[in-house]
């Protein structure tokens, strides 16, 4: 005779599941870990992000700065003595706004870091389920708002990845070429572009609030477009957090002369 069990184990980590259901949340956590460690010491450096016409994407836009890629010159006179200066330190929470906030990245770090819960049918270790709607989750509303900002920071990067094909000539005259640098930059690009557009925010903004796709068939078409990159957003998530940080190693190393930066054409 076969005993049904009903009553689901209570506690963090207790489940009846056999699987490896531990693996993904672990690879979340070491991934997700090995970026801000990362990031965070990049972005305090403050130093070796930019080698000729190639940019780190961590200091994009340099607002202010030492290097010829800056807008509005160097140190600004304001910035607080007892803080290193940096100029990633004042763009930094724009694109890291965006991504905290995002709907796939708040479910993968939820489960990682919060364990609430560590994955499905699996014991977490709190009774109480707040969600979304109170103090301090509801401010991941602010989502939505900062999807604006990542967009302009994709125009910004994009610029980037087009000055990053002119080289400076003899003469000071810049000439057209492609580096490795060059593809590195670019590459970053359209792994944001596929994450920023697929973004679910974005889905609501081209047709979320039609009840009726037949009205407008160009909105339709734009709804399907970020539809289909909606489907694969995790994918794009990640692929473009590796390699956003990849790009930053590339300038950085560029920069110190531990790599060389061939150039292809």
């Amino acid at each position: 005779m076969t005993t049904l069990q009903t009553a689901h184990p209570s506690g963090l980590g207790a489940t009846f599941r056999r699987d490896r259901w531990w693996a993904k949340p672990l690879l979340v956590f070491l991934g997700f870990s090995a970026f801000i460690v990362y990031s965070t010491w990049a972005a305090f450096q403050g130093d070796h992000y930019h080698f000729g016409n190639y940019l780190s994407p961590f200091y994009s836009p340099e607002l202010f700065g030492d290097s010829p890629h800056a807008l509005f010159g160097g140190k600004p006179g304001w910035w607080p003595a007892w803080l290193p200066f940096s100029p990633a330190l004042l763009i930094l929470w724009a694109p890291g706004g965006f991504r905290f906030t995002c709907y796939y990245y708040r479910g993968a770090y939820y489960k990682a870091f919060w364990a609430d819960p560590p994955a499905c049918a699996v014991g977490e270790p709190r009774k109480v389920y707040l969600g979304e709607n109170s103090l301090p989750l509801i401010l991941q509303n602010v989502h939505r708002y900062f999807f604006y900002v990542a967009f302009l920071f994709l125009l910004v990067l994009a610029y980037d990845a087009w000055c990053s094909m002119w080289f400076a000539g003899e003469g000071g005259r810049e000439s057209f070429g492609i580096g490795v640098g060059t593809l590195v930059l670019t590459t970053n690009v359209v792994l944001l572009s596929g994450y920023t557009l697929g973004c679910h925010s974005f889905r609501h903004l081209v047709g979320g609030v039609l009840d009726v796709f037949s009205q407008s068939r160009a909105r339709k078409k734009c709804w399907d477009c970020v539809t289909c990159l909606n489907t694969r957003h995790h994918l794009w998530a990640w692929a473009s957090l590796f390699w956003v940080g990849f790009s930053d190693v590339y300038v950085r190393l560029c920069s110190h002369g531990t790599w060389t930066d061939w150039r292809i054409l």
